[in-house]
């Protein structure tokens, strides 16, 4: 078996008992990333090929002294290029803070490195993290490692493509509009969506940003789970972290509900086939003994629709202020983001205040629903992945998509009531382009979450399959 094959636990201990030297790992995945990344452009701002072996070499001399730093002891990474690593260029995706060079780094990436990892550089992300489409002017477009003419997703896309082709053996991500979700699903993999506040993080302002969060993304449930372990945790800097039990009950011995939400009840556009994938991706939970029915949601998801256009708004307006302000900087913003401003600029405190009313009424809905269910279903995405040089398809089985990221509309549900939620595979279109479902768990349920997508895992088979590099 390739090393690039190995799981993230078996790779770890390979290192640990010096099986496998990182000096070795590291040449692997680099020769690795030589050879596919100048077609995927997946990892940017790749440090230097000597200095990486370098920090292989004193990783090797640290388990010959007896020392093992972490899980990840020896893991190249790549962090997401919306996150701050000290010393490696943060560009956000944006010719604004092209060359910004962090001395610190962001909660979760401290995580990584302590557990032992050696950041090899950053991967790609859309501008200002806005699209489900990974491109920007700094970098250019991430493609699928399954089809290279097509988009691989976002914004974490270039994780995505990296786990996907091997480029690395994890990756982190960060998910407001299902970018942990939308890309594991155009690719294959697992992405992973925490409850909100289990992997802490800075942030400037602490009390009203809390759509997104940070969280793994894997070749396997147990990969993520590795990760989550590493990421997770309270912290003080960050008011709403927690931490999770050492131990929960046997969630799978239990007989469980499992609640179908498919379209909400003809709301939502798919392409042709998407939605049919993810129907038969059902039985596989009916093979494993529980029980599954149609949901009818109970809610008016166009309120909920306007009400994330006003949250969102506001929170993008209210981030990239002083750049919008400074003709220069507004005039290399894309558009969607100047958009997404200037909407946030034209809101009152009524209209954020009447939209966090429809949030907290979608939560207590989806607290209703998990009295009767133990997890809920949705398609990941609307369409398969779709033609790279497209910024967002416009169309969606004859319907108009009246904003860059309407067509990902499926995601926000989960997003607005802060639930976990693991992207898993759910099959291929006739012409090989992956789609995925999003299993959604209750309020800090992760633990038991993570046990229902592993079961899901073994038992649908899709993570077996690997694209031909």
């Amino acid at each position: 078996m390739d090393i690039h094959d190995l799981s993230a636990a078996a790779l770890s201990e390979m290192i640990r008992s010096r099986r496998l030297s990182c000096c070795d790992v590291m040449i692997h995945f680099l020769d690795r990333i030589e050879r596919l990344n100048g077609t995927l452009n997946a990892i940017v701002s790749l440090r230097d090929r000597q200095e990486l072996l370098a920090d292989a070499d004193l990783a090797d001399q640290d388990l010959r002294q007896g020392h093992w730093r972490g899980p990840l002891h020896g893991f190249p990474f790549a962090i997401k290029d919306l996150s701050e690593a000290a010393g490696l260029p943060c560009s956000y995706g944006s010719r604004i803070h092209a060359g910004f060079l962090p001395d610190y780094d962001d909660i979760h990436v401290a995580r990584i490195r302590a557990a032992g990892a050696i950041l090899i550089g950053k991967t790609n992300a859309p501008e200002m993290g806005l699209g489900s489409q990974t491109y920007n002017e700094v970098f250019g477009v991430t493609r699928n490692p399954w089809n290279t003419a097509f988009t691989v997703g976002g914004s974490s896309g270039g994780a995505a493509a990296a786990l996907a082709a091997r480029l690395v053996p994890l990756a982190d991500g960060s998910d407001m509009m299902g970018s942990l979700r939308n890309p594991a699903a155009f690719t294959n993999i697992v992405g992973y969506r925490p409850s909100y506040g289990l992997v802490p993080s800075l942030s400037n302002e602490l009390f009203l940003g809390t759509l997104a969060v940070n969280g793994p993304m894997g070749q396997s449930v147990a990969d993520v789970e590795m990760l989550l372990a590493i990421q997770s945790g309270r912290d003080p800097r960050d008011p709403f972290s927690w931490s999770p039990q050492a131990s929960a009950p046997d969630y799978l011995a239990l007989p469980l509900r499992i609640g179908w939400l498919g379209d909400y009840n003809g709301y939502l556009p798919f392409e042709p086939g998407v939605l049919d994938l993810c129907r038969q991706s059902l039985e596989t939970f009916r093979q494993l003994g529980m029980e599954v029915e149609d949901v009818a949601i109970g809610f008016d998801m166009d309120r909920l629709w306007r009400a994330w256009k006003v949250l969102r708004h506001a929170l993008v307006a209210g981030g990239q202020a002083n750049d919008y302000a400074d003709p220069a900087r507004r005039a290399l913003m894309k558009p969607e983001l100047v958009w997404e401003i200037e909407n946030g600029q034209a809101l009152s405190a009524a209209d954020f205040y009447d939209a966090s009313m429809t949030r907290s009424d979608w939560y207590r809905r989806m607290l209703e629903l998990f009295e009767r269910y133990d997890a809920l279903i949705l398609p990941t995405t609307q369409v398969f992945p779709f033609p790279a040089e497209w910024h967002w398809p416009e169309w969606i089985d004859g319907r108009s998509m009246d904003t860059y990221h309407r067509w990902m509309e499926v995601v926000i549900g989960p997003t607005m009531a802060g639930l976990p939620v693991a992207a898993m595979p759910a099959g291929f279109s006739a012409d090989h382009r992956p789609t995925g479902i999003q299993i959604i768990g209750r309020p800090q349920g992760d633990r038991q979450l993570l046990a229902l997508a592993k079961a899901y895992e073994t038992a649908s088979g899709w993570l077996d399959r690997k694209p031909a590099l």
